[in-house]
């Protein structure tokens, strides 16, 4: 009888040491595809977004919305910087597909008009950059500022240039840290 029960823990040893790795390694594959298709954590590195979000602020990135629903007007997006690998920027939509841009005096103007209801630039562009003069954007085109709009490299910079939807990694949706503001990031 005493065969017999060795025989059994060592199966149970075996049974149980098989269950922690495919436990391990769903957990592994969960991880991957919440990581690559639903969010993503990004940390905000530099002052181009004060004061809706500031230096060290760590966020929760939405990337399964824009699989099904279109980019808004004034939505907060992350996207890779072009020229510099695992590097990317967080941005604010303000020119949608088809509409032309320009920036006159510091001021937006969308197809001809002021836009007003632009609250977020912390202040009067200085430099116009690529917008100086108008520029009709693409079917599939975007046009991003920074809040901090003379501390931003963002559309206006030929480095960044205008963004293709398929440019957008996904939207921030939740501040996670600093703990004392963490929340629903608002987008409008």
């Amino acid at each position: 009888m005493a065969m017999h029960k060795g025989r059994y823990e060592r199966r149970g040893i075996f049974g149980e040491l098989m269950s922690w790795i495919v436990y391990i390694m769903i957990i592994f594959g969960l991880t991957y595809l919440i990581i690559t298709y639903v969010g993503q954590r990004t940390r905000v590195s530099g002052h181009s977004m004060e004061t809706t979000l500031s230096h060290g602020d760590n966020l929760i990135v939405d990337k399964l919305t824009y699989r099904f629903k279109e980019p808004k007007r004034y939505d907060i997006i992350v996207f890779p910087y072009k020229y510099e690998e695992n590097v990317f920027y967080i941005k604010r939509i303000v020119g949608l597909p088809g509409e032309t841009v320009q920036v006159v005096d510091g001021y937006t103007y969308i197809n001809g008009e002021l836009l007003e209801s632009d609250i977020y630039g912390a202040e009067l562009m200085e430099e116009p950059g690529i917008v100086a003069e108008a520029k009709t954007l693409g079917e599939d085109e975007y046009f991003v500022l920074g809040d901090n709009r003379n501390h931003s490299s963002d559309s206006r910079d030929p480095s960044v240039g205008i963004l293709t939807r398929e440019d957008l990694l996904g939207k921030a949706w939740v501040r996670i840290y600093p703990f004392d503001k963490v929340g629903v990031i608002r987008h409008e």
